[in-house]
């Protein structure tokens, strides 16, 4: 057997480089990094090496970075995936919040962050914590709960099988999620005789797993006997591919099609069957058809809270549910009838084994209507007297935007909005992050999105608290020459829990700046993007912001556009119950009130 000697950084690193997908494309595309005295001299040296095989980018933040991989992950739809490397202690720490997001929404990255001393004869090194009762431990313990496989190098030759197993996971769409090798920094420069055989290059196949047959006959039972069924599309449809096969179906069979906040564009906004987006920040189109479905056919989603209505939403009392999912931790939630299998062969065979069988279509009024609402508040002229709300700004970035425009969010006052009124024509023209909601994820993830698809216009919506939790990978899109543009809005804090806080009896405490126990705040948004390099500008109307967004699309460098907003209006029209536990004992009237309407609300849902 032939062999050569690398050290185990370097093996990991050409490991990395011969990895490709089914169109032959290198899976790993790249590796964010941010060294420190854990990884420089091990993985730092073997990056180098291999820089024009394996480009390194460095990122200003070991979670932002790792934010941006994840965004290009799912753009691609998980066909290609980026690593993340970090030195030990709190760089590796920093990375753990991401490694959640990427768990909860089942996107792949690889995280490689430094550890400690395998040999330990340094103990304890900078940046070690020593636990009093495990002389195992590490920071990357961390990483255990939010990794879909963690394992700790401290031996060369455990790559042989830890590389295998890492990417096993990443292209399995089933177990799809963030793994963790925590790789101890003696360990990185060790040289070990390889087989060059590890090194051969391989092509990773995404599989589509078919549906068992038992559990087929039972879903297509229920679909034959179901009379006006509805299909939640989740972000599995993206994933699968599924999108042309998800129209086929519903046009065949005349099945209303409702959208999760992961699933929007997987069927275009003004498709007939398409009723909208479904739950808390749902359409009343969606939520009516939902309601009255006794079938409800989860399609690639998890069924979380906010689409569920905290399971209030689906009043049929004969309603069932039938999950096509390709994990089955999923399919078999909430008693559904299960169906584990890839969503474009799972619709391919179920409407080959439905036929000619058609359903009524709902009431395409329903739309209708709520698209007029939707409208309403979108395209509602300003009062010059008043600032704009984010309705409005969301009407000027859609009448700016074209069909190769992805709009993309995160957290707060957005994803709500964004979710109810945003017109997805194409399909991964909207990227939201709602599995985790993490506040920050914004500027790095259009980053990630940009890099996925250079050619989309990228439009980051996003306010003034989620900039301010994270930015500073504007400095970085500015630095590589990626284009994106940013709209900051500024509603001077926390606008969305603000008003979760009023709905729930709650004194307007410690969210906007106003409501705090500090003094006045008032952020040159302007100023701090224009000295990360960005092409910055402030408009107090929305005419300006419209001119602003087509000097932007014409512009060749990233663009920051920031515009006050009106904190308190909401679109007022749609939406769901929300099950938010308001406190049963109160001295404050409002609050008390408050829990009347919860206690009422949860007993119409049990």
């Amino acid at each position: 057997m032939k062999t050569i000697r690398l050290t185990a950084a370097q093996a990991m690193v050409r490991y990395l480089a011969n990895q490709f997908n089914e169109d032959g494309e290198t899976y790993i595309s790249g590796v964010w990094a941010i060294f420190g005295h854990g990884n420089v001299a091990g993985i730092g040296e073997a990056l180098h090496g291999i820089r024009h095989e394996l480009p390194t980018y460095r990122g200003q933040n070991e979670q932002s970075m790792a934010h941006a991989a994840i965004a290009y992950a799912k753009q691609l739809r998980r066909r290609r995936a980026m690593a993340v490397t970090s030195s030990i202690g709190p760089g590796a720490l920093n990375m753990v919040t991401a490694a959640a997001l990427a768990h909860v929404n089942r996107l792949p990255v690889l995280f490689i962050p430094g550890d400690v001393f395998a040999n330990r004869g340094p103990d304890p090194v900078l940046q070690q914590i020593e636990d009093f009762g495990d002389g195992t431990m590490s920071v990357n313990d961390c990483f255990k709960p939010v990794s879909r496989y963690f394992d700790r190098i401290t031996r060369p030759e455990q790559l042989l099988t830890a590389l295998p197993r890492a990417f096993r996971t990443m292209t399995d769409p089933a177990d799809c999620g963030p793994v963790t090798l925590a790789f101890c920094q003696d360990v990185q420069a060790e040289a070990y005789d390889y087989p060059e055989s590890f090194f051969a290059k391989k092509v990773w196949r995404f599989r589509r797993p078919e549906p068992d047959v038992g559990e087929f006959e039972a879903a297509v039972a229920a679909l034959k006997a179901a009379k006006n069924p509805v299909i939640v599309a989740g972000g599995g449809v993206h994933f699968s591919g599924a999108t042309e096969t998800l129209k086929a179906f519903v046009e065949k069979h005349q099945v209303p099609v409702v959208e999760t906040q992961a699933g929007k564009s997987a069927l275009a906004w003004d498709h007939s069957l398409n009723f909208g987006p479904v739950g808390v920040t749902g359409a009343e189109s969606a939520n009516i058809v939902s309601e009255n479905a006794d079938l409800v056919i989860g399609v690639g989603t998890r069924f979380q809270d906010f689409t569920t209505g905290s399971w209030a939403l689906f009043k049929n009392p004969n309603r069932r549910i039938l999950a096509l999912n390709v994990q089955a931790y999923d399919s078999a939630k909430h008693d559904a009838i299960p169906l584990t299998s890839d969503a474009k062969v799972g619709l391919e065979k179920l409407s080959a084994a439905l036929g000619a069988h058609a359903y009524a279509a709902p009431d395409a009024a329903l739309k209708a209507a709520w698209f007029a609402k939707a409208d309403a508040v979108t395209d509602a002229p300003q009062d010059s007297n008043s600032l704009p709300t984010d309705m409005q700004v969301i009407g000027a970035v859609q009448r700016a935007s074209r069909d190769n425009t992805v709009v993309m969010c995160a957290a707060g006052t957005m994803p709500g909005e964004l979710h109810q009124l945003w017109k997805s024509k194409l399909p991964l023209s909207y990227h939201m992050e709602y599995g985790f909601s993490c506040m920050g994820y914004e500027v790095a993830g259009g980053l990630g999105i940009k890099m996925a698809e250079p050619d989309r216009d990228v439009i980051v919506m996003v306010g003034d608290g989620s900039y301010m939790m994270m930015n500073s990978e504007l400095a970085t899109a500015v630095g590589m020459g990626v284009k994106i543009t940013l709209v900051i809005t500024d509603n001077r804090g926390y606008g969305c829990i603000n008003r979760l806080q009023m709905g729930t009896g709650g004194a307007e405490f410690n969210n906007l700046y106003a409501h705090s126990n500090v003094n006045p705040i008032a952020i040159d948004f302007v100023a701090h993007t224009a000295a990360m390099g960005a092409r910055s500008t402030k408009v107090s109307s929305i005419a300006e912001l419209e001119a602003a967004l087509d000097a932007a699309r014409e512009a060749t460098e990233t663009t920051v556009i920031v515009i006050d907003t009106d904190p308190y209006p909401t679109t007022g029209a749609g939406g769901y119950w929300w099950d938010v536990a308001v406190p049963e004992v109160s001295v404050r009237s409002e609050v008390n009130d408050a829990r009347a309407r919860y206690e009422a609300a949860l007993k119409e849902r049990n």
